[in-house]
């Protein structure tokens, strides 16, 4: 059987709807060439780009773009004959390798394991990337004739040697070509279309065994199977019709409805369809669906209110569907199905019967009933579980009371767009008490969002207790109910966007420094009477100043902190001090934020980000904003010195290298700000000093290790029954 699950989005798309192309780069990431000039890669299980190029105003991505893992390297042509490669650490297009002025027009790019990317050109002949960039300016000759047009390519690995698979149109006709490589073959085919079927619109290649099998959807709903005759001999003028053989009809389908599908082949007995109906039912509207080839079957599907385009796309176990304004990410699983499961006849493990074989003692029974221990005997040899009479009773009547008082998701909907606020979390708090469904997620999704479109409505309606209990199913996204955090924004719940940084992986760089600048904007008096998760801050925070007259400091502080060489790692002037050590690092001052204030602090430490998103957005920060955080910043570092481990106490503490990565993201942000800020100086100064202390540490540190590599080279000297000492000095 086949199963789609919680679907989820991994990006927005411009007003079109669509993309340029989608490829796989790496186990868990994707290339997405967007219709705006723009190429980005991103992780699909964090739902966050990793990085994004573009070309200039002037110019046009003509194909998607492809990702080789032998080199390492990005692919993409534009303007058609302008071919340009680079690496994750580039930064500029313009700056990276071109091959410029192709003597064709490139159609594809097409990326397979363990191979050279292929080139396919709009004439139809194919080159290897390598052979390609050695003469850019080589000729390329014309397999198609004037007048045909690519629709669709592919390609498929066989016995070793790729094949690419195009299919081209002319006047209404279609036709199938291939082209090998080593040795060089290529064979021209006819494909069948006409008023009874219509004409193609979605293809599908695949390899079984030896032979390659081509699926083609027609507009009428018909799916075909075609299996490409062996590849022996070159044969392009000759047009032979291949045969097909009728693998699926889908139902609600007329001649030539279908104008944007499209198919995938997710196994051999497995494939999904987008932009058809599932069923005869007209109210049904496009929708994406899995169904069992073998026995012409519909194993799920999933309604697609706001239309496709007609892309899909499928890697490692998941759909990719643009589906209204976003890039929508569908994980699947498909198992090996049976004429049995098709027809829901498939016997399951009787659990009761399993149960059964256990002795299960009924300990209130044993509490209170005399002969409850005959009764647990007679329930083990009969396989019935008894329990006093007055038990039951007492169970009957919470049932009752339970039922009365469950009221279904309907119900609970209207009463969030017209009840009371009292009302609305009272009946959401006996819901939840009584839910039972394996769609928690969709609920409770569909709840949240009810309740957000109201606040949003409504200035004065704000269920505080309703979201935080939604909150704490911990099944919900940003991506599902975005504008929950807009909500906690406008109201100052601090405590709400907490729980949102907390359970959120998904929330926009954007939506993070607005989080950032409330949190440093709130006065420590407005937070004291808040609602908070402090977890472990307390262990590791001193809000008081302790006496130094009953600290006794240490003359060096573990991991290479310590005031001798704080004094003499740099010749930059330090402000007059009464100490020897400096006050900016004395390990027994106090934090310059409350309690309260670092605990959300540490949360936007704790969040995702991509470097190149959050810049941005960093600089709408105020002076005083920027140097409280680098202030905190800097008292957590000196923290993480004092231990060997570099660990602070508890679960939800950020690390010291997301601490010093923060650091650096604010001053790159800020560069120009504080060093003209006269109240940084002292600051920076500091903390320039402490990275240099840190370098001089390491810089030991190193040389003692490469001493040590030394010695283990040196060959021992062997005594025989002798005592001897040997000292050893590391200079």
């Amino acid at each position: 059987m086949a199963r789609l699950c919680e679907d989820f989005m991994l990006c927005g798309l411009p007003s079109g709807g669509s993309v340029r192309g989608l490829e796989p780069a790496g186990p868990d990431h994707v290339i997405v060439t967007h219709t705006d000039r723009t190429v980005t890669v991103y992780k699909v299980s964090d739902q966050k780009p990793l990085g994004s190029w573009s070309v200039k105003q002037t110019q046009a991505i003509s194909c998607p773009a492809i990702y080789n893992s032998q080199t390492k390297e990005y692919v993409v042509v534009h303007d058609k004959k302008v071919l340009r490669i680079w690496k994750d650490e580039d930064v500029n297009l313009e700056k990276v390798f071109k091959a410029r002025y192709l003597l064709a027009d490139v159609c594809r790019i097409h990326m397979l394991p363990d191979t050279e990317p292929l080139v396919l050109f709009e004439g139809g002949a194919v080159r290897r990337l390598d052979v390609l960039l050695t003469d850019p300016q080589q000729e390329i000759e014309d397999i198609v004739s004037e007048g045909e047009v690519i629709r669709w390519s592919d390609s498929v690995l066989e016995a070793g040697s790729p094949i690419v698979v195009f299919i081209t149109e002319k006047n209404g006709a279609f036709h199938l070509y291939t082209q090998k490589l080593n040795p060089d073959m290529q064979q021209k085919f006819k494909l069948d279309s006409g008023e009874e079927i219509g004409c193609p619109v979605s293809f599908a290649l695949s390899l079984n065994q030896e032979d390659i099998i081509l699926t083609c959807l027609y507009s009428d709903g018909s799916i075909y199977k075609t299996e490409l005759p062996p590849r022996r001999r070159s044969c392009v003028e000759n047009e032979q019709a291949l045969p097909r053989s009728s693998l699926l009809k889908l139902p609600g389908c007329k001649a030539r409805s279908l104008q944007r599908a499209a198919i995938r082949l997710l196994d051999e007995a497995h494939i999904a369809v987008l932009g058809a109906p599932h069923s005869l039912q007209p109210t049904v509207k496009e929708s994406l669906s899995i169904w069992n080839t073998t026995f012409q079957t519909l194993l799920t599907w999933k309604e697609l209110p706001e239309g496709s385009c007609g892309q899909l796309w499928c890697y490692s176990g998941k759909l990719y569907v643009p589906h209204g304004k976003v890039l929508t990410v569908v994980p699947f699983t498909c198992e090996t199905s049976s004429l049995a499961a098709v027809l829901g006849k498939l016997q399951q493990p009787n659990t009761a019967e399993m149960k059964t074989a256990f002795t299960v003692v009924n300990w209130n029974a044993l509490l209170y009933d005399e002969e409850a221990e005959g009764l647990q005997q007679a329930a083990a040899r009969s396989g019935a579980k008894l329990e006093p009479k007055r038990i039951l009773r007492s169970r009957k009547s919470q049932g009752a009371s339970t039922q009365q008082q469950s009221i279904s998701q309907d119900q609970l909907l209207n009463q969030i767009q017209t009840g009371t606020l009292e009302k609305v979390e009272e009946d959401l708090h006996i819901f939840f008490n009584n839910l039972q469904s394996p769609n928690t997620q969709l609920i409770t999704a569909q709840i949240t969002t009810k309740l957000v479109h109201r606040c949003l409505e409504e200035v004065k309606f704000y269920p505080q207790k309703a979201l935080v209990q939604l909150l704490q199913t911990q099944v919900l996204s940003y991506s599902l109910c975005p504008d929950l955090v807009a909500v906690a924004l406008s109201k100052a719940d601090y405590f709400l966007l907490q729980l949102c940084l907390q359970q959120f992986p998904d929330i926009p760089e954007a939506v993070t420094c607005a989080c950032l600048k409330l949190f440093l904007s709130v006065s420590d008096s407005d937070l004291q009477d808040v609602t908070l998760d402090f977890g472990d801050v307390a262990c590791y925070i001193d809000i008081e100043n302790q006496s130094p007259q009953h600290t006794e400091t240490p003359e060096v502080v573990q991991n290479g902190f310590s005031p001798g060489l704080l004094e003499n790692s740099s010749d930059l002037p330090l402000p007059p001090v009464k100490s020897h050590q400096p006050p900016a690092f004395d390990v027994n001052s106090k934090c310059p934020v409350s309690l309260q204030k670092a605990a959300l602090l540490n949360e936007i430490l704790l969040s995702s980000y991509s470097e190149t998103f959050l810049l941005p957005h960093l600089k709408d920060l105020s002076a005083p904003q920027v140097m409280l955080f680098l202030q905190y910043m800097k008292y957590l570092y000196v923290k993480y010195s004092e231990t060997v481990n570099t660990e602070l106490p508890g679960e939800r503490v950020p690390t010291v290298n997301q601490v010093l990565d923060w650091i650096s993201l604010l001053l790159d942000a800020h560069f120009t700000l504080l060093v003209m800020t006269p109240e940084a100086r002292g600051l920076l100064t500091h903390l320039h000093k402490f990275v240099r202390s840190q370098v001089k540490f390491y810089s030991e540190l190193s040389k003692i290790e490469g001493s040590i590599q030394g010695l283990h080279q040196v060959k021992p000297l062997s005594y025989d029954s002798r005592y001897s000492i040997e000292v050893i000095k590391l200079f």
